[in-house]
C-alpha cells in the first residue's frame, strides 16, 4: 500500500528585470529578509522570506527576468496580511509618495476585508490587506 502524500507549497520563484529593486522593495514594503544567495553559473539567485518563515515560504529572485506589465482587470497578486486598517494605510501612504501605488485602500466585504495594492518594480501587483481569513488581522474578522 502506497502512502498518500500531500504536497506543501514552499516558494515561489520569479524571473525579473532588476534584481537589487525587487530586492530592496520585497526587504521594504514586505518586511522579507535573504535567507539564501548563490552565483548558478554567472546567475545571482535570491531566497527571501519573512522572518520565523524561513522553512515554510520563500520567494526566489533570478535575474534575466521579461516583467510582468499586468493587464487591466488582471488581478495577479501577491498578498501580504497586516495587523490593522492603520497599516494598510501607512503602506498605501508611502507607496503613493514613492510612486507605486496601484489600488488605493477599500473596504470589501468578508473575506476580502481592507486593502490596497501596490506594484513592485517587476510589474507584479502585491496586496496589503488587514481582516481576510489568513495571518494577521484574521481574528479581527468579526470587527469589520
Amino acid at each position: 500500500m502506497t502512502a498518500k502524500t500531500t504536497p506543501a507549497l514552499t516558494h515561489l520563484a520569479l524571473h525579473v528585470r532588476d534584481l537589487e529593486a525587487c530586492i530592496a522593495f520585497y526587504r521594504g514594503y514586505c518586511g522579507m529578509k535573504t535567507v539564501h544567495e548563490r552565483d548558478d553559473g554567472g546567475v545571482r539567485v535570491v531566497w527571501l522570506a519573512e522572518p520565523g518563515r524561513e522553512s515554510d515560504f520563500i520567494i526566489v529572485l533570478l535575474p534575466g527576468g521579461p516583467g510582468r506589465d499586468q493587464a487591466e482587470g488582471d488581478f495577479s497578486h501577491f498578498g501580504f496580511a497586516l495587523e490593522s486598517k492603520a497599516a494598510v494605510d501607512a503602506i498605501a501612504a508611502r507607496a503613493e509618495q514613492d510612486g507605486c501605488l496601484a489600488w488605493a485602500p477599500r473596504q470589501e466585504p468578508y473575506p476580502v476585508g481592507y486593502y490596497c495594492g501596490l506594484k513592485d518594480p517587476d510589474g507584479n501587483f502585491v496586496e496589503f490587506s488587514y481582516g481576510q481569513p489568513l495571518g494577521p488581522g484574521a481574528a479581527a474578522q468579526d470587527n469589520l
